[in-house]
């Protein structure tokens, strides 16, 4: 038994999670359906009490009750198509204004008044000032609707004072307040959801800016030394091609500078996939590994306490992927100094033949301390790097409350790359 009542909730789980979007989008319609046909049974019993000449009915509703029964009373066979036109179409009439709340209000506040007024029927009043109070800013307008509604009770029922507050304010007062409590918070929550997708549109924005911004930064970087190092070679090729008188020579010269005037052209269309146009070249020298000691410099004399250590050898790395490790631990020191001041930083880099690992980690706060806004784009642009570099980066908290970032970089001439000896400290790129 229990395992076929599984096995129904999970049918009707999975039949919800697949009608759950057109239910959700059609749920307004459904309600102005719910609220037309079933109000109508209390609204024709309203009516019904209206005919007869119920006790308790005030001046208008009484004379006018008074009326048609005398109408009744004078030629029977009146009475059915008046009950039908007085008290049965009204109703039907009112169930058809419940379906346009939203779109033609006024329809229903209209007829609302008047079945309050003549037949003392206020089931419309009440759905028809809930619905204008949820669905309308127009207070000035509901407030006008209200009081008419009031002095149309007023004088459609006959009772003390207490006895017509207290019926004002359970089918008038109650009914609007609860609407306008329904309508503040739709409001809420839509301005809510609103506010969240702008805010998602706006991080999505800043992050695509933040990838667009490294790209661009590696396409600069490309340019001054990847572009400049083949125009050399062009350039000497064309030298060797002049100055030379062996035939071999000269054809080994000429398809160097060919293949070299090709390799720019390509370069051009690469760096033009990467590049924003738009943005200004800059003229200052791009750090490689070399300036890490500066970099540390600066934050050790701004009271951060870092680690470093070096270990392993290898050949002589790329200019490309020295930038992108200087990048790294620059992002790495921000980020601690940011999110965990005063904390011991420990930084390592290890070379081995094939790859550079560069690690910047941080120990746990030792004091408590506000929060520094948090972005992200800042890891985004660096993925982007890494990636590009044909390396991988990993970010994360460490089981004793600090935060390890680590990226893996290819030395074995990741494309975009060339060598940068460590004698030549005026190399292009510095």
């Amino acid at each position: 038994m229990r395992s076929w009542v599984n096995d129904r909730g999970g049918a009707a789980g999975a039949l919800w999670d697949r009608n759950r979007e057109w239910w959700w989008h059609r749920r307004l319609g459904i309600a102005d359906w719910l609220y037309a046909v079933l109000p109508l049974p209390f609204s024709g019993l309203m009516q019904l009490s209206a005919a007869a000449g119920a006790e308790g009915l005030g001046l208008l509703g009484g004379v006018f009750a008074a009326f048609v029964g005398s109408l009744i009373a004078m030629n029977p066979l009146l009475a059915l198509p008046l009950g039908m036109i007085l008290y049965v179409i009204p109703v039907l009439w009112a169930g058809l204004t419940v379906l346009l709340r939203r779109s033609h209000p006024r329809w229903l506040l209209v007829t609302a008044f008047v079945l309050l007024l003549f037949f003392a029927n206020f089931v419309p009043a009440a759905i028809a000032l809930y619905s204008y109070a949820v669905y309308f800013d127009n207070r000035r307008l509901l407030v006008g609707w209200f009081a008419l509604y009031g002095l149309a009770m007023i004088l459609a029922y006959e009772a003390n004072p207490f006895g017509q507050i207290f019926m004002i304010g359970m089918f008038l007062v109650v009914p609007m307040t609860f609407g306008l409590w329904v309508g503040t918070r739709r409001q809420l929550i839509d301005r809510l959801h609103e506010r969240a997708e702008r805010l998602e549109r706006e991080q999505h924005m800043m992050a695509e800016q933040a990838i667009t911004a490294e790209r661009t930064r590696i396409a600069r970087e490309m340019h001054d030394v990847v572009a400049h190092r083949v125009s050399l070679m062009v350039l000497h090729a064309g030298g060797l091609e002049v100055s030379t008188d062996d035939p071999r020579t000269v054809e080994a010269a000429g398809l160097i500078r060919t293949t070299g005037r090709e390799a720019l052209s390509e370069l051009r269309g690469i760096l033009g996939v990467l590049r924003d146009d738009t943005a200004a070249a800059p003229t200052a020298p791009q750090p490689v590994l070399a300036d890490l000691d500066r970099l540390v410099g600066e934050w050790r004399a701004a009271g951060m306490r870092i680690i470093r250590e070096d270990s392993g050898q290898g050949p002589p790395l790329p200019a490309g992927v020295q930038r992108t490790a200087y990048r790294i631990v620059q992002e790495g020191l921000t980020n601690a100094a940011k999110h965990a001041p005063g904390a011991a930083v420990a930084l390592r880099l290890h070379r081995s033949a094939h790859r550079l690992e560069v690690e910047v980690a941080n120990e746990p706060v030792p004091a408590p301390a506000a929060p520094m806004p948090r972005s992200g784009f800042g890891l985004t642009g660096l993925q982007e790097r890494v990636v590009l570099a044909g390396g991988s980066l990993s970010a994360g908290a460490c089981p004793d409350g600090g935060w390890r970032m680590r990226a893996i970089l290819r030395t074995d001439n990741p494309p975009g790359t060339e060598e940068v000896p460590d004698s030549d400290p005026h190399a292009p790129g510095r």
